[in-house]
């Protein structure tokens, strides 16, 4: 049997696990993982919450200097990773 995923694994799956590409087994290991984790079960709702509302988003609502901020702190967190 794997080893339970941990939190600090789930936050770094959430992604590829929204767009369905994990593969399966790692699929059981998350949905299990959420089963017996309200935080983290919080934390997927809110993700998902997120995305929704910036899906609505039109390219004239965000301040170019506001984009420009958004897209380095996220390329700098996904190099973090």
């Amino acid at each position: 049997m794997t080893a339970e995923l941990t939190c600090r694994e789930l936050v770094g799956l959430i992604t590829d696990y929204l767009e369905g590409a994990l593969p399966e087994p790692e699929v059981r290991r998350f949905d299990r993982h959420l089963t017996g984790c309200d935080g983290c079960t919080t934390y997927l709702e809110q993700f998902r919450r997120t995305i929704g509302l910036a899906g609505r988003l039109e390219p004239d609502d965000l301040d170019p200097a506001a984009e420009s901020t958004l897209l380095s702190a996220f390329r700098n967190w996904k190099n973090d990773r």
